[in-house]
């Protein structure tokens, strides 16, 4: 999952205009004084691209109300997945105007912390739960394995079926919580291949673009075997490595070299396609019916359609317009913790159920209320305290991995004598 750092979306430098004199001999020059020089004006520094941060934002909501409720027409309407790895190769590419060793070292150091803290929680809870070397029958890998829970180089290793804890749990519960997991693996690859990918797509932009879209086809053809921890990184690479070669040739103004017809001609074509092929491949679940994110190849194209048409508009908001002004604290604390919340907003959804199943046994819930109980929004409303409570606890440890003032919860504060909306 894509992590969030202040900075400059695009940098103008600005020279000096010198004016040249001829003077005729023995003229002498007249020196002007510190009253009359002009001193070049120091350049803005530019704030935040609001736009990205708002993307950034819809992306987390859509992944959270996705794990809720399991609508699949949500991936469709709103790619969240294509997007974050967008908007984390624009700032990769961004930050590459420094020393490829120190970016990388840089990216690291906000992303494992927060894994590790996760870590910490997550994994004693498993190994209380009967989980242990034993467990799928390999002691000498399981052991090996777990440096994956340090270095995220492939899926940390989690029990699929574990002990519920007095039945309050599914077994599946460590499964779902680890979810997000494999997020971090694919921008830890993304993040360690940025430098050679930024050289690729400066030298040959389009046809960078759609080698992993070619490849998607390739490892999806039926033709290789996909089974196996390399596969499975190979899989997400490819399927967003489009989206986060769009966000790099975005930060690096390729995209705005293009006329302006040609994107909102051919982004709907791709999105065609995209969704033609989803509707062509078999259906897992005929009751939920076709899953885009259960197709790696509709996914890599219709999200590629999707961001190229979002990075397109890109207006770069450096202040919110109007009627978004209302939603700037939220959607500050969302970037502000964004790691935080897609890390740990599957937790709070496991937790959900047994904070609910106890309600079933309560007399006045069982005879007014089971709409209440059955609905499933009212997991999703019990969970958005529970995310709360987590960036509280957990939030802090982005703070510090940025080597930045910790604080508890970095919702923004209005000016005093400012309303709301003005």
């Amino acid at each position: 999952m894509s992590t969030v750092e202040p900075g400059t979306f695009g940098i103008r430098d600005s020279s000096d205009t010198v004016a040249l004199r001829v003077m005729a001999p023995g003229m002498i020059p007249t020196q002007r004084g510190p009253e009359t020089e002009a001193a070049p004006a120091p350049a803005p520094k530019p704030g935040r691209d609001r736009y990205l941060d708002l993307l950034r934002a819809l992306a987390l909501v859509r992944v959270v109300v996705y794990h809720n409720f399991g609508w699949t027409w949500l991936p469709i309407l709103f790619p969240s997945m294509g997007v974050m790895f967008a908007l984390a190769g624009s700032l990769m590419a961004r930050s590459l105007k420094r020393p490829a060793l120190s970016v990388i070292r840089g990216r690291l150091r906000r992303l494992l912390p927060p894994m590790w803290l996760f870590g910490a929680v997550v994994v004693p809870l498993m190994l209380l739960a009967g989980w242990g070397p034993r467990y799928d029958g390999h002691p000498g890998w399981w052991w090996g394995e777990l440096a994956y829970w340090v270095l995220p180089l492939s899926e940390p290793p989690f029990g699929a079926s574990l002990h519920t804890f007095g039945g309050h749990l599914p077994s599946s519960w460590a499964e779902q919580i680890c979810v997000p997991l494999w997020y971090l693996r694919a921008y830890l690859w993304y993040v360690l291949l940025s430098p050679l990918m930024l050289k690729a797509i400066r030298r040959q932009p389009w046809v960078t673009l759609l080698v992993p879209l070619a490849l998607a086809f390739v490892i999806n053809s039926g033709l290789v075997d996909q089974s196996g921890r390399l596969m499975q990184a190979a899989t997400d690479f490819t399927t967003f490595g489009a989206c986060w070669l769009l966000g790099m040739a975005h930060q690096e103004g390729l995209l705005r070299r293009i006329p302006q017809y040609v994107v909102p001609s051919v982004a709907p074509l791709v999105l065609m396609f995209g969704c033609w092929w989803l509707l062509r491949s078999p259906v897992d679940n005929p009751r939920l019916g076709h899953d885009l994110e259960a197709v790696p190849v509709a996914q890599a194209i219709w999200s590629f359609g999707a961001v190229l048409l979002l990075l397109h508009l890109s207006p770069s908001w450096e202040q919110w317009p109007k009627p978004l002004e209302r939603f700037n604290g939220v959607i500050s604390l969302l970037n502000s913790r964004a790691v935080t919340v897609y890390l740990w907003h599957a937790f709070a959804l496991v937790l959900t159920e047994p904070l609910i199943d106890p309600l079933w046994s309560n007399a006045f819930f069982y005879d007014h209320a089971q709409w209440l109980l059955s609905s499933h929004w009212t997991p999703l409303v019990i969970a958005v305290p529970l995310i709360c409570l987590a960036i509280l606890l957990f939030g802090w440890i982005e703070d510090v991995a940025a080597k930045r003032r910790p604080r508890l919860f970095p919702y923004p504060r209005r000016a005093k004598g400012r309303r709301r909306g003005r």
